[in-house]
């Protein structure tokens, strides 16, 4: 099953995982698809997958099983009819007979696998993510393919921004880590790049934009993480920011970096949001054969009986990682990585 947030490749890896087992299992298996992640074990709903189910989707976007949110936090609440979501899945996988349940998800998917794991239900993951925040696994699939898409709305900014002399902000995805942001940023060339790991200063920004101007540059872009968060904000508690927010309602801090800026400095500035684009179309080269390699090793786990882990990628080699040691924890990036300081040397501006 595919659980959270859909993107490129999830397709390749489940592919991947089929044909390994079929192609080196001693017996006939068969192989069950649940539709629309978790929902799909709590209430049942799956379908056998044959060869034909696999066939042309390696180059597919999406899911061909479909996906939906069901978060953790609310996993061990009962649904509105009363039932446990837990004791379900477990009473589907029983039902059915299962060998192994796999899960290709990202962070919030993952502890829900975990907990299935330590429940006694055989289960092995897939990292799943465009926001490369799963802990335990240098890379996720879908990660590439949507820097692939964030870069070129960042490349095919800086035509309109230089012919118009204006300041851009591209808004890209990444809620609580920064590294889509980050890598698109620096593979498009933008001037500014903030992330949720370093809060910005507003003042230093504008610095960064005026510095352009008095250098003889028409125009900046920015990329802006969806999470980024000013140093202001950044010392205020949850309910304090939420407050503040009402008071001073902007549709994303994209918005509210450009109404800044604009103030501030009185040049034009316009936002552009990708959106759901990243998330989309057809994986690209790396991912698809990324994809495959971890579905590939996924297939190999459960052939050899070895379940309770996330299959991992780590120093340019496929790894198994133990699901309790990936569940609850984020990669996030560090603001004294290397890749910041030579972002940093080449003269891209972080706001701090």
């Amino acid at each position: 099953m595919t659980s959270g947030g859909d993107c490129q490749a999830l397709n390749a890896a489940m592919r991947g995982v089929f044909k390994c087992i079929s192609n080196n299992a001693n017996e006939p298996v068969e192989f069950y698809g649940f539709e629309d992640g978790y929902k799909g074990l709590i209430y049942g709903k799956f379908r056998i997958l044959t060869g034909k189910d696999f066939k042309g989707i390696l180059t597919r976007g999406g899911t061909i099983l479909g996906t939906s949110r069901v978060p953790f936090k609310t996993i061990h609440e009962p649904d509105e009819n009363g039932l446990d979501k837990v004791e379900a899945m477990k009473q589907t996988y029983y039902k059915l007979q299962l060998d192994c349940l796999v899960m290709g998800g990202g962070n919030g998917s993952t502890k829900t696998a975990n907990l299935l794991s330590q429940e006694g239900l055989n289960v092995v993951t897939l990292p799943k993510t465009i926001d490369n925040d799963l802990w335990g696994t240098d890379m996720t699939f879908g990660f590439q393919s949507a820097v692939d898409i964030a870069t070129k709305c960042v490349d095919d900014i800086h035509t309109t921004a230089s012919s118009h002399g204006r300041v851009f902000i591209v808004e890209i995805m990444g809620h609580k880590v920064g590294w889509l942001p980050l890598n698109a940023g620096i593979a498009g060339g933008a001037d500014i790049i903030l992330i949720p790991e370093i809060p910005y200063d507003i003042k230093k920004v504008v610095k960064a934009v005026e510095a352009r101007d008095k250098g003889g540059s028409r125009f900046t872009v920015i990329v802006v993480a969806e999470g980024a968060i000013s140093k202001e904000d950044a010392k205020l508690s949850k309910k304090e920011l939420k407050k503040k927010r009402e008071k001073h309602p902007y549709p994303s801090v994209a918005y509210q970096v450009a109404d800044e800026i604009q103030q501030k400095t009185g040049r034009e500035v316009r936002v552009t949001v990708p959106g759901h684009t990243q998330r989309g179309g057809a994986p690209d080269p790396y991912d698809r054969v990324f994809a495959t390699r971890l579905g590939a090793a996924a297939g190999d786990l459960i052939l050899k009986g070895e379940y309770g882990y996330m299959v991992g990628y780590r120093n340019r080699e496929i790894v198994k990682v133990p699901l309790e040691e990936v569940a609850g924890k984020l990669k996030t990036v560090d603001p004294n990585a290397e890749i910041i300081r030579e972002a940093k040397l080449i003269g891209i501006s972080f706001g701090d």
